[in-house]
């Protein structure tokens, strides 16, 4: 008997505090009936815990250091320029706005998404199984796409079922324009338009159903300040999908569902820039910081190594950690203090101050940071409140940001139905699709 069809749908952003608050209080439906239908557990985001590094593990079943998405905006070392995916509109317009444009929409998935990375759709497709994708920002495939406006002619290649914010459409499915009130939720609404259309028609064997306006709210109010609107809009369009299969027992019953979140997120209050304190340092190095997170570069004529770029962090209150590798170690150092490890024994050797990385899962997360080879020399993780300005100036402060290591921006609510497999961390949700289809 063949496997069920299965949904895998990403809300952006919900904490798994959120999401078990509005299960219990029956706030959001649609949600609570798959909850009371699944196996619910909290899982891990990678490192750093940023929506394009995020997403593209869920989509290729790895971490940075197998992808190469190493965060929202970096430097590319072989052309020697920014790219910056969308930290904020100044941010892109700060990079270049074509260009940045340019690396968003084409270049994650075509040139910096690591050629020997698998992605989900890929992997089933190569089956015969038909993908499909809404709005997930890694959605290579090898289906042949050109944008719907008439004026550009530079092709995508996704799945064979294929939306991408109204830009991308495989099929007239005559959803609204996604883009025409982010703020009002229209990005969700045109999602939930097109799940309509596809689960309607039963028009695939998987579904990426990626909602991502949850965390556009968030990042304005708080993690704990959209609930109301926010979470409708989320349940609405998850209510969608179950309303088109004739209701919700009749979706379970032709799919199999998992429901994650690619991060979690915390209240910022203050904002700095990561290049202040290095400011000693200009034409040696290369910062690049948004959100809770930033990467530090040597260029090549640098006369300080990533050590000494730690040590000049020592004491700087938005700093919560810095991370480095030295030879086949990696080292992460708080205000002076270290612990060294590496992999052994299927564990980790440790020496020094264990307690500088009592984070979830925090071992494996930096090496697999650290082994991406489009990462800086020496990366940071921010500290509980603080936010890092962008190449705009622009930051969330009084509001929600993530990207760190700590717990409320790494852990995520993980749901399951009729998937046999526990999926503890986010880069276990591709291989746990695969092995539900037996595409190998």
């Amino acid at each position: 008997m063949p496997a069920k069809k299965l949904v895998l749908i990403v809300v952006d952003g919900m904490t798994p505090d959120a999401f078990e608050r509005v299960v219990a209080d029956r706030r959001a439906p649609a949600l609570a009936f798959l909850a009371e239908h699944g196996v619910y557990r909290r899982g891990t985001s990678v490192f750093p815990s940023l929506t394009p590094v995020c997403l593209s593990s869920i989509a290729t079943g790895a971490g940075p250091g197998v992808h190469h998405i190493p965060h929202l905006v970096w430097w590319h070392r072989k052309e020697r320029r920014i790219v910056e995916y969308g930290s904020s509109f100044a941010a892109l317009r700060a990079a270049g706005m074509t260009q940045s444009i340019t690396d968003t929409i084409y270049n994650m998935n075509r040139r910096h998404l690591a050629a020997d990375a698998t992605t989900v759709y890929e992997a089933l497709e190569k089956s015969g199984l038909v993908a499909a994708a809404v709005n997930i920002t890694c959605y290579r495939g090898s289906t042949r796409y050109l944008p719907t406006l008439p004026w550009v002619t530079k092709p995508a290649y996704g799945p064979k079922r294929f939306f991408f914010y109204s830009l991308f459409e495989s099929d007239d499915t005559g959803a609204p324009l996604a883009v025409r009130d982010r703020a009002g939720g229209s990005v969700d609404a045109y999602a939930a338009a097109v799940g309509r259309w596809l689960v309607t028609r039963d028009g695939f064997d998987f579904l990426a159903y990626y909602l991502s306006d949850y965390d556009y709210a968030s990042h304005a109010h708080g993690p704990d300040g959209p609930d109301d609107v926010a979470v409708a809009r989320v349940d609405a369009a998850i209510q969608t999908l179950l309303d088109a299969a004739g209701g919700g027992d009749e979706f379970l019953e032709r799919y199999a569902v998992v429901l994650v979140a690619d991060h979690g997120q915390t209240q910022v209050d203050r904002a700095a820039r990561l290049e202040a304190p290095l400011a000693s340092l200009e034409g040696q190095i290369v910062v690049t910081a948004s959100n809770r997170a930033g990467q530090v570069y040597l260029r090549p004529r640098a006369r300080i190594d990533a050590a000494g770029v730690a040590a000049l962090l020592d004491g700087e209150p938005s700093v919560e950690v810095s991370v480095r590798l030295e030879g086949d170690e990696a080292v992460a150092r708080r205000d002076g203090e270290e612990v060294r490890f590496r992999p052994h024994a299927g564990g980790w050797e440790t020496t020094g101050d264990a307690s500088i990385l009592d984070h979830p899962d925090a071992h494996a997360r930096v090496w697999s940071a650290l082994a991406n080879p489009n990462a800086g020399e020496l990366l940071v993780s921010a500290a509980e409140g603080w936010e890092y300005a962008d190449l705009g100036g622009k930051h969330h402060a009084g509001g929600g940001s993530h990207g760190s290591l700590v717990a409320g921006d790494s852990f995520v609510p993980v749901l399951t139905i009729g998937v046999d497999a526990e999926i503890e961390r986010i880069t276990d949700v591709t291989p746990a699709v695969v092995a539900h289809f037996d595409a190998v």
